[in-house]
Protein backbone atom coordinates (compact mmCIF):
# COMPACT_ATOMS: atom_id res chain seq x y z
CA UNK A 1 0.00 0.00 0.00
CA UNK A 2 1.45 3.41 -1.13
CA UNK A 3 -0.37 6.71 0.17
CA UNK A 4 1.64 9.60 -2.08
CA UNK A 5 0.94 13.41 -1.65
CA UNK A 6 -0.41 15.92 -3.96
CA UNK A 7 2.31 16.27 -6.63
CA UNK A 8 3.04 19.66 -6.88
CA UNK A 9 3.81 19.90 -2.95
CA UNK A 10 5.83 16.28 -2.98
CA UNK A 11 8.00 17.87 -6.06
CA UNK A 12 8.92 20.97 -4.30
CA UNK A 13 9.81 18.96 -1.15
CA UNK A 14 12.28 16.41 -2.94
CA UNK A 15 13.36 19.12 -5.39
CA UNK A 16 14.68 21.35 -1.99
CA UNK A 17 15.62 18.04 -0.40
CA UNK A 18 17.86 16.99 -3.43
CA UNK A 19 19.47 20.18 -4.13
CA UNK A 20 21.12 20.82 -0.75
CA UNK A 21 25.38 20.19 -0.78
CA UNK A 22 26.51 16.61 0.49
CA UNK A 23 27.79 16.98 4.29
CA UNK A 24 31.70 16.37 4.48
CA UNK A 25 30.69 14.52 7.60
CA UNK A 26 27.36 14.62 9.17
CA UNK A 27 24.41 17.09 8.19
CA UNK A 28 21.48 18.30 9.76
CA UNK A 29 19.34 15.82 10.08
CA UNK A 30 16.16 17.78 9.74
CA UNK A 31 17.31 17.96 5.99
CA UNK A 32 16.21 14.53 5.11
CA UNK A 33 12.81 13.31 5.85
CA UNK A 34 10.80 10.37 7.65
CA UNK A 35 9.17 7.60 5.38
CA UNK A 36 5.94 8.93 5.87
CA UNK A 37 7.06 12.58 5.15
CA UNK A 38 7.73 11.50 1.31
CA UNK A 39 4.48 10.18 1.13
CA UNK A 40 4.42 6.26 1.71
CA UNK A 41 2.78 5.02 3.57
CA UNK A 42 3.24 1.18 4.62
CA UNK A 43 1.39 -1.77 6.45
CA UNK A 44 -2.47 -1.54 7.85
CA UNK A 45 -1.78 -0.96 11.43
CA UNK A 46 -1.48 3.32 12.55
CA UNK A 47 1.64 4.29 13.82
CA UNK A 48 1.46 5.92 17.91
CA UNK A 49 1.77 9.60 17.71
CA UNK A 50 5.65 10.05 17.25
CA UNK A 51 5.68 7.05 14.77
CA UNK A 52 8.59 5.69 17.57
CA UNK A 53 9.89 3.38 20.38
CA UNK A 54 9.12 6.09 22.39
CA UNK A 55 5.35 5.40 22.05
CA UNK A 56 5.64 3.01 24.57
CA UNK A 57 5.14 4.38 27.89
CA UNK A 58 8.19 4.84 29.47
CA UNK A 59 10.56 3.89 27.26
CA UNK A 60 13.62 6.58 26.52
CA UNK A 61 15.86 6.64 23.88
CA UNK A 62 19.70 8.88 24.27
CA UNK A 63 22.27 9.06 21.80
CA UNK A 64 26.32 9.82 21.96
CA UNK A 65 27.59 11.28 18.74
CA UNK A 66 31.30 10.97 18.17
CA UNK A 67 32.27 12.95 14.96
CA UNK A 68 36.32 13.77 15.61
CA UNK A 69 38.69 14.54 12.70
CA UNK A 70 38.56 12.64 9.99
CA UNK A 71 38.46 9.25 10.66
CA UNK A 72 36.40 8.75 14.02
CA UNK A 73 32.53 8.53 12.78
CA UNK A 74 30.82 6.41 15.71
CA UNK A 75 28.93 6.40 18.94
CA UNK A 76 26.19 5.01 21.16
CA UNK A 77 22.63 4.32 21.45
CA UNK A 78 20.81 3.57 24.60
CA UNK A 79 17.21 2.19 25.22
CA UNK A 80 15.66 2.91 28.77
CA UNK A 81 12.58 0.42 29.29
CA UNK A 82 11.44 2.94 32.37
CA UNK A 83 12.98 5.85 34.47
CA UNK A 84 12.65 3.81 37.95
CA UNK A 85 15.79 1.42 39.35
CA UNK A 86 16.27 -1.12 36.16
CA UNK A 87 18.27 -3.67 38.37
CA UNK A 88 15.45 -4.23 41.18
CA UNK A 89 12.51 -3.79 39.09
CA UNK A 90 13.36 -5.50 35.73
CA UNK A 91 11.03 -5.67 32.85
CA UNK A 92 10.31 -8.98 30.91
CA UNK A 93 12.47 -9.74 28.32
CA UNK A 94 13.50 -12.14 25.31
CA UNK A 95 15.58 -12.54 22.76
CA UNK A 96 16.08 -13.99 19.18
CA UNK A 97 19.25 -14.44 16.51
CA UNK A 98 18.66 -14.52 12.86
CA UNK A 99 21.92 -14.64 12.64
CA UNK A 100 24.70 -15.32 15.10
CA UNK A 101 27.89 -13.73 13.33
CA UNK A 102 28.29 -10.45 15.94
CA UNK A 103 29.08 -9.58 19.35
CA UNK A 104 25.66 -9.38 21.46
CA UNK A 105 26.31 -9.43 25.35
CA UNK A 106 24.21 -10.56 28.14
CA UNK A 107 21.54 -12.20 25.65
CA UNK A 108 22.40 -15.65 27.47
CA UNK A 109 20.79 -14.66 30.71
CA UNK A 110 17.84 -12.62 29.68
CA UNK A 111 17.32 -16.23 27.51
CA UNK A 112 17.53 -17.84 30.58
CA UNK A 113 15.63 -15.68 32.96
CA UNK A 114 13.45 -14.01 30.72
CA UNK A 115 14.34 -9.92 32.26
CA UNK A 116 16.78 -7.01 31.64
CA UNK A 117 18.04 -5.10 34.47
CA UNK A 118 20.07 -2.59 32.43
CA UNK A 119 19.48 -0.31 29.93
CA UNK A 120 20.26 -1.72 26.47
CA UNK A 121 23.26 -0.53 24.72
CA UNK A 122 24.63 -0.31 21.04
CA UNK A 123 27.73 0.56 19.57
CA UNK A 124 30.36 -0.11 17.56
CA UNK A 125 31.59 -3.55 17.28
CA UNK A 126 35.03 -3.50 18.88
CA UNK A 127 33.55 -1.54 21.67
CA UNK A 128 31.12 -3.70 23.02
CA UNK A 129 33.95 -4.79 26.13
CA UNK A 130 33.90 -1.36 27.12
CA UNK A 131 30.06 -0.66 26.51
CA UNK A 132 29.63 -3.16 28.87
CA UNK A 133 31.97 -2.73 31.42
CA UNK A 134 30.41 0.95 31.35
CA UNK A 135 26.65 -0.68 31.64
CA UNK A 136 28.06 -2.73 34.86
CA UNK A 137 29.65 0.22 36.80
CA UNK A 138 26.69 3.16 35.50
CA UNK A 139 24.28 0.51 37.17
CA UNK A 140 26.51 -0.42 40.40
CA UNK A 141 26.81 3.74 41.08
CA UNK A 142 22.75 3.75 41.14
CA UNK A 143 21.71 4.48 44.99
CA UNK A 144 20.33 1.54 46.34
CA UNK A 145 23.25 -0.66 44.19
CA UNK A 146 26.16 -0.96 47.01
CA UNK A 147 26.00 -4.31 47.77
CA UNK A 148 24.96 -5.68 44.24
CA UNK A 149 27.70 -8.30 43.28
CA UNK A 150 26.70 -9.69 39.45
CA UNK A 151 25.27 -7.17 36.83
CA UNK A 152 23.49 -8.43 33.17
CA UNK A 153 24.71 -5.47 30.58
CA UNK A 154 22.27 -5.54 27.14
CA UNK A 155 24.88 -4.87 24.62
CA UNK A 156 24.39 -4.88 21.18
CA UNK A 157 26.81 -4.07 17.82
CA UNK A 158 27.18 -3.93 14.60
CA UNK A 159 30.77 -2.95 12.30
CA UNK A 160 31.01 0.93 11.53
CA UNK A 161 35.05 0.36 10.80
CA UNK A 162 34.01 1.69 6.96
CA UNK A 163 33.63 5.06 8.04
CA UNK A 164 35.19 4.41 11.30
CA UNK A 165 38.90 4.05 13.15
CA UNK A 166 37.15 1.55 14.64
CA UNK A 167 40.40 -0.22 15.95
CA UNK A 168 40.93 3.54 17.63
CA UNK A 169 38.62 2.53 20.94
CA UNK A 170 37.66 5.55 20.68
CA UNK A 171 34.07 4.63 22.23
CA UNK A 172 35.05 5.61 26.18
CA UNK A 173 32.86 5.01 29.65
CA UNK A 174 31.38 8.57 29.28
CA UNK A 175 30.32 8.69 25.98
CA UNK A 176 28.37 5.33 27.73
CA UNK A 177 27.08 7.15 30.20
CA UNK A 178 25.89 10.51 28.69
CA UNK A 179 23.93 8.42 25.86
CA UNK A 180 21.89 6.34 29.35
CA UNK A 181 21.63 9.00 31.16
CA UNK A 182 20.54 11.66 28.24
CA UNK A 183 17.50 9.22 27.29
CA UNK A 184 14.58 11.05 27.04
CA UNK A 185 11.06 10.06 25.96
CA UNK A 186 9.82 12.29 22.60
CA UNK A 187 10.63 12.44 19.37
CA UNK A 188 13.78 10.23 18.47
CA UNK A 189 16.79 11.37 16.59
CA UNK A 190 17.42 9.48 13.57
CA UNK A 191 19.98 8.35 10.52
CA UNK A 192 23.76 9.28 10.93
CA UNK A 193 23.41 9.45 14.76
CA UNK A 194 24.19 7.55 18.12
CA UNK A 195 25.69 3.78 17.16
CA UNK A 196 24.65 4.75 13.39
CA UNK A 197 26.99 7.37 12.68
CA UNK A 198 29.40 5.25 10.47
CA UNK A 199 26.71 2.52 9.47
CA UNK A 200 25.68 1.40 5.94
CA UNK A 201 22.65 0.18 4.62
CA UNK A 202 21.96 -1.59 1.11
CA UNK A 203 24.96 0.25 -0.38
CA UNK A 204 23.57 3.65 1.35
CA UNK A 205 24.06 5.48 4.38
CA UNK A 206 22.35 3.54 7.66
CA UNK A 207 21.58 4.26 10.73
CA UNK A 208 19.47 4.68 13.50
CA UNK A 209 15.72 4.19 12.86
CA UNK A 210 12.38 3.99 14.78
CA UNK A 211 8.46 3.20 14.46
CA UNK A 212 5.91 2.31 15.86
CA UNK A 213 2.34 0.47 15.71
CA UNK A 214 -0.73 1.63 18.01
CA UNK A 215 -3.48 -1.54 17.91
CA UNK A 216 -7.23 -0.41 17.70
CA UNK A 217 -9.00 -1.10 20.94
CA UNK A 218 -10.63 -4.25 19.55
CA UNK A 219 -7.31 -5.87 19.07
CA UNK A 220 -6.35 -4.45 22.28
CA UNK A 221 -5.39 -1.11 21.69
CA UNK A 222 -1.78 -2.14 22.85
CA UNK A 223 1.80 -0.05 21.30
CA UNK A 224 4.88 -1.84 19.66
CA UNK A 225 7.63 0.35 19.21
CA UNK A 226 11.04 -0.31 17.80
CA UNK A 227 14.23 0.94 17.34
CA UNK A 228 16.80 -0.54 14.70
CA UNK A 229 20.71 -0.01 14.26
CA UNK A 230 21.14 -1.02 10.44
CA UNK A 231 24.33 -1.93 8.99
CA UNK A 232 23.72 -4.59 6.07
CA UNK A 233 23.41 -5.17 2.61
CA UNK A 234 20.72 -7.17 0.43
CA UNK A 235 18.44 -5.66 -2.32
CA UNK A 236 16.45 -2.91 -0.74
CA UNK A 237 12.69 -2.93 -1.36
CA UNK A 238 10.32 -0.23 -0.35
CA UNK A 239 6.38 -1.07 -0.46
CA UNK A 240 7.61 -3.99 -2.58
CA UNK A 241 9.41 -2.26 -5.32
CA UNK A 242 12.49 -3.91 -5.65
CA UNK A 243 14.45 0.22 -5.72
CA UNK A 244 17.67 -1.56 -5.09
CA UNK A 245 17.49 -3.55 -8.28
CA UNK A 246 16.45 -0.13 -10.33
CA UNK A 247 19.01 1.71 -9.42
CA UNK A 248 21.58 -1.14 -9.73
CA UNK A 249 22.79 -1.14 -6.07
CA UNK A 250 22.42 -4.14 -4.12
CA UNK A 251 24.28 -7.25 -2.97
CA UNK A 252 26.31 -9.03 -5.42
CA UNK A 253 25.97 -5.88 -8.25
CA UNK A 254 29.44 -5.03 -8.90
CA UNK A 255 28.41 -1.38 -7.11
CA UNK A 256 29.40 -2.98 -3.71
CA UNK A 257 32.54 -4.34 -4.23
CA UNK A 258 34.77 -6.50 -7.07
CA UNK A 259 33.41 -10.09 -5.76
CA UNK A 260 30.40 -12.16 -4.41
CA UNK A 261 32.50 -12.25 -0.75
CA UNK A 262 32.58 -8.50 -0.65
CA UNK A 263 32.58 -6.88 3.01
CA UNK A 264 30.29 -4.39 1.81
CA UNK A 265 27.50 -7.26 1.02
CA UNK A 266 27.80 -8.27 4.72
CA UNK A 267 26.82 -5.62 8.05
CA UNK A 268 24.53 -6.36 10.58
CA UNK A 269 20.95 -5.11 12.04
CA UNK A 270 19.97 -4.66 16.03
CA UNK A 271 16.56 -4.62 16.66
CA UNK A 272 15.06 -3.39 19.85
CA UNK A 273 11.42 -4.08 20.45
CA UNK A 274 9.38 -2.47 22.70
CA UNK A 275 5.57 -3.02 24.06
CA UNK A 276 3.05 -2.01 26.84
CA UNK A 277 1.30 -5.28 26.36
CA UNK A 278 1.36 -7.80 29.29
CA UNK A 279 3.65 -10.26 27.40
CA UNK A 280 5.92 -12.72 28.95
CA UNK A 281 9.34 -13.84 27.92
CA UNK A 282 7.66 -16.83 26.26
CA UNK A 283 5.44 -14.46 23.80
CA UNK A 284 8.04 -11.89 23.52
CA UNK A 285 10.46 -14.30 21.83
CA UNK A 286 7.64 -15.29 19.66
CA UNK A 287 7.35 -11.22 19.05
CA UNK A 288 11.23 -10.92 18.15
CA UNK A 289 11.18 -13.90 16.03
CA UNK A 290 8.87 -12.47 13.62
CA UNK A 291 11.18 -8.87 13.88
CA UNK A 292 13.24 -10.72 11.37
CA UNK A 293 10.39 -10.89 8.86
CA UNK A 294 10.21 -6.97 8.59
CA UNK A 295 14.06 -6.97 7.87
CA UNK A 296 13.08 -9.40 4.81
CA UNK A 297 10.72 -7.20 3.55
CA UNK A 298 13.23 -4.28 3.62
CA UNK A 299 15.33 -6.59 1.29
CA UNK A 300 17.77 -8.68 3.51
CA UNK A 301 18.36 -12.31 3.36
CA UNK A 302 20.80 -12.30 6.42
CA UNK A 303 24.03 -13.07 4.49
CA UNK A 304 26.57 -14.95 6.20
CA UNK A 305 28.28 -11.79 7.51
CA UNK A 306 24.94 -9.97 8.90
CA UNK A 307 24.50 -10.11 12.63
CA UNK A 308 21.04 -10.02 12.92
CA UNK A 309 20.24 -9.24 16.35
CA UNK A 310 16.53 -9.00 18.22
CA UNK A 311 15.97 -8.34 22.31
CA UNK A 312 12.09 -7.42 23.11
CA UNK A 313 10.64 -6.70 26.31
CA UNK A 314 7.20 -5.27 27.81
CA UNK A 315 6.78 -2.56 30.38
CA UNK A 316 4.11 -4.32 31.99
CA UNK A 317 4.81 -6.96 34.46
CA UNK A 318 7.78 -5.53 36.41
CA UNK A 319 9.77 -7.42 38.52
CA UNK A 320 9.06 -6.66 42.78
CA UNK A 321 10.67 -7.87 45.99
CA UNK A 322 7.91 -9.96 46.52
CA UNK A 323 8.60 -13.71 46.54
CA UNK A 324 5.14 -14.73 44.72
CA UNK A 325 3.05 -12.07 42.59
CA UNK A 326 0.61 -11.92 40.11
CA UNK A 327 1.09 -11.85 36.85
CA UNK A 328 -1.41 -10.87 33.60
CA UNK A 329 -0.26 -12.25 30.31
CA UNK A 330 -2.19 -12.25 26.89
CA UNK A 331 -3.24 -15.57 25.91
CA UNK A 332 -1.57 -16.72 22.78
CA UNK A 333 -4.29 -16.35 20.69
CA UNK A 334 -4.31 -12.82 21.17
CA UNK A 335 -0.78 -12.01 20.33
CA UNK A 336 -1.14 -12.27 16.13
CA UNK A 337 -2.30 -8.01 16.16
CA UNK A 338 1.49 -8.09 18.52
CA UNK A 339 3.07 -9.63 15.69
CA UNK A 340 1.83 -8.09 12.73
CA UNK A 341 2.64 -4.74 14.72
CA UNK A 342 6.42 -6.19 15.22
CA UNK A 343 6.77 -6.90 12.00
CA UNK A 344 5.69 -3.23 10.26
CA UNK A 345 7.15 -1.43 12.69
CA UNK A 346 11.00 -2.93 12.04
CA UNK A 347 10.36 -2.50 8.47
CA UNK A 348 8.92 1.18 8.43
CA UNK A 349 12.40 1.48 11.50
CA UNK A 350 14.64 0.41 8.89
CA UNK A 351 13.66 2.19 5.93
CA UNK A 352 13.55 5.86 8.42
CA UNK A 353 17.36 5.18 8.85
CA UNK A 354 18.01 5.03 5.37
CA UNK A 355 15.66 8.45 4.63
CA UNK A 356 17.04 10.27 7.60
CA UNK A 357 20.64 9.13 7.31
CA UNK A 358 22.95 12.19 5.57
CA UNK A 359 26.31 11.29 3.54
CA UNK A 360 29.06 10.74 5.64
CA UNK A 361 32.92 10.92 4.84
CA UNK A 362 35.27 9.32 7.07
CA UNK A 363 37.99 6.75 7.48
CA UNK A 364 40.73 6.99 4.91
CA UNK A 365 38.68 9.04 2.91
CA UNK A 366 35.65 6.76 2.43
CA UNK A 367 32.51 8.55 1.88
CA UNK A 368 29.27 6.96 2.18
CA UNK A 369 25.89 8.40 0.20
CA UNK A 370 22.79 8.77 1.81
CA UNK A 371 20.04 7.92 -0.76
CA UNK A 372 18.43 10.37 -3.82
CA UNK A 373 15.08 11.02 -2.05
CA UNK A 374 13.74 11.68 -5.14
CA UNK A 375 14.76 8.53 -7.18
CA UNK A 376 13.34 6.47 -4.27
CA UNK A 377 10.04 8.88 -4.93
CA UNK A 378 10.06 7.93 -8.07
CA UNK A 379 10.51 4.40 -8.00
CA UNK A 380 7.85 4.04 -5.31
CA UNK A 381 5.05 6.01 -6.95
CA UNK A 382 5.24 3.50 -9.71
CA UNK A 383 3.54 5.09 -12.85
CA UNK A 384 2.09 7.36 -11.44
CA UNK A 385 2.69 10.58 -13.42
CA UNK A 386 3.28 14.31 -12.90
CA UNK A 387 6.77 14.69 -10.70
CA UNK A 388 9.31 16.52 -12.53
CA UNK A 389 12.87 15.87 -11.51
CA UNK A 390 14.62 18.56 -9.79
Amino acid sequence: MRHLGSKAGLALLLASLTTLPLPAQVGDEAERPRLRNLGVVLGVLPPGPLNAITDVEGVKVGHRTLIRGDDVRTGVTAVVPHGGDLFRRKVPAAVYVGNGFGKAAGFLQVQELGTIETPIVLTNTLSVGRAVESVVAWTLSRPGNESVRSVNAVVGETNDGYLNDIRGFHVTRDDVWAAIDGAVDGPVSEGSVGAGTGTRLFGWKGGIGTSSRRLPARLGGWTVGVLVQTNFGGVLRVGGVAVGRELGRHSFSGELGPSPTSAADEGSCMIVVATDAPVLARNLERMARRAVLGLARTGSFLSNGSGDFVIAFSTRNKTTEDDVRELRSLANREMSPLFLATVEAVEEAVLNSLTRATTVRGRDGHVVEAIDLYELQRLVAGDRPGLDPP
